[in-house]
């Protein structure tokens, strides 16, 4: 097996493991060991066992020498953390936006509002994760800041459970509509200042929605 496949499919299994937890398939506390997951897998142990080493770095496992490898998984700390520092950092990302998107990110925006729109009339609420990951995604893009970018796409994935929980009722995703509604025509009218006020009101909403505060 050469260097370069062997580097695939590590990443592979990696990005698997690292859904499946985040999703809450292995739930906090659950005891994983590498026999079931290259089982499950379809792979050899090797490339569990480097994933693992990769989750446990992120904070999503801890192993346990010659016993097992325990979920950690994204504790209710770690929403109210990730929401802390989005507050701090995000608003930057959408100021930047303000001044530095190209036609090009201002039309996928409209596109994906227009979209949002249509999802939130008709209650599909996985078709609104998906619109509300990429909204802030190409926003983060924009920014033109790649520390930015990484850190909240990073944060952003790590919230996937906790995002798709909160449009469970109708009247939330409209919510979270009218807020991308705002900050998206501050953007495009390169308001940064408005961008950004727009944006950390979103995400504290977003937080509270999130907390049930």
């Amino acid at each position: 097996m050469n260097d370069e496949f062997q580097g695939s499919l590590r990443e592979k299994v990696f990005a698997q493991l690292e859904e499946d937890i985040i999703s809450g398939k292995y739930k906090e506390g659950q005891k994983l060991t590498e026999n079931m997951l290259s089982e499950q897998l379809k792979v050899s142990r090797t490339p569990v066992r480097e994933a693992i080493r990769q989750l446990e770095l992120e904070g999503l496992v801890e192993a346990i020498p010659n016993k097992a490898i325990i979920v950690t998984g994204i504790t209710s700390q770690d929403i109210e953390d990730i929401y802390e520092i989005r507050i701090s950092i995000e608003g930057l990302a959408a100021r930047r936006a303000a001044k530095n998107a190209t036609d090009e990110i201002l039309e996928k925006l409209r596109e994906l509002v227009d979209l949002q729109e249509f999802y939130t009339n008709r209650k599909d609420m996985d078709h609104l994760v998906k619109l509300d990951g990429d909204f802030h995604e190409t926003i983060f893009k924009a920014s033109g800041s790649k520390t930015l970018r990484n850190i909240l796409s990073t944060f952003h994935h790590n919230l996937k459970k906790a995002r798709s929980d909160s449009f469970g009722k109708p009247a939330r995703a409209k919510a979270v509509l009218e807020e991308h509604k705002a900050i998206f025509e501050a953007i495009e009218a390169r308001d940064s200042i408005r961008a950004e006020h727009y944006m950390l009101i979103h995400v504290k909403n977003a937080r509270n929605r999130v907390l049930g505060k």
